[in-house]
């Protein structure tokens, strides 16, 4: 049977979501806790591959048991095998075919910046502190102009080798509160660390240190030396995956 699994993260003490020999990654939490409870040893198939830091709300897998494994069983022991930081959410059969990464129609991204204002414990390891503040009607207006059809290969890691750069973006927004700023960005996929350069640059503009039509212009292509910084993984999570 075809399972898919909905798992919530805190990726702070993992390399990541793809198992790498003798480290602590989320794959391979997942399927050490799959074969301990069922003595099954199967390959867990994420939807976003995320970096070491990054955060899940909604990190969507897949993996095949032996048909009849009562998964409300399961996902209650997976989760008392699995670290405190990686829950599993929902278990539910699907059909065989079932490919998280390649069926997926959109791609759902949050990234949380603190500026102006005094660190919060409770957002530790969860944000990015910006000692400055931000302008919220600027920062609104170049998540406006992320949104359609672009090139993004300015806004991607310098080792990213995707065979095209083009991806569509739903949608680009920013919402503020204080001096708490969260991103959220929906596209049918990503370049490598594509949100975090984004964000970088985006609040590089902010504080004078890009040019907004700088920026903008990139948004058709060129050089990632040209953009902004890369934002720290500890502010990213992949909120949802639809299908």
């Amino acid at each position: 049977m075809r399972v898919k699994a909905v798992v919530e993260y805190l990726g702070g003490s993992h390399v990541g979501w793809q198992r790498q020999p003798g480290l602590p990654s989320v794959q391979s939490a997942l399927e050490e806790a799959i074969k301990t409870s069922t003595g099954q040893a199967a390959h867990v198939e994420g939807a976003g591959r995320t970096d070491s830091g990054v955060h899940a709300a909604g990190q969507v897998a897949a993996f095949e048991l032996i048909d009849g494994t009562d998964l409300y069983r399961l996902r209650a022991s997976l989760n008392g095998l699995t670290p405190d930081e990686i829950s599993v959410l929902t278990l539910e059969e699907v059909e065989p075919s079932f490919d998280p990464r390649r069926d997926a129609r959109c791609r759902t991204y949050s990234y949380t910046v603190v500026a102006g204002r005094p660190r919060s414990p409770l957002l530790a390891g969860r944000c990015w502190y910006v000692a400055t503040g931000l302008d919220p009607e600027l920062l609104g207006r170049l998540a406006a102009a992320v949104v359609g059809s672009h090139d993004f290969s300015a806004f991607r890691a310098a080792d990213c080798e995707a065979p095209t750069t083009v991806r569509e973006v739903m949608d680009s927004r920013w919402e503020s509160d204080g001096g708490r700023f969260v991103y959220r960005i929906s596209a049918t996929a990503f370049l490598k660390q594509m949100v975090r350069v984004l964000v970088g640059s985006m609040v590089d503009v902010s504080l004078g240190k890009l040019d907004e039509r700088d920026f903008v212009g990139l948004l058709d292509g060129g050089s990632r030396d040209n953009a902004g910084r890369t934002a720290p993984a500890a502010g990213l999570t992949l909120v949802r995956v639809d299908y």
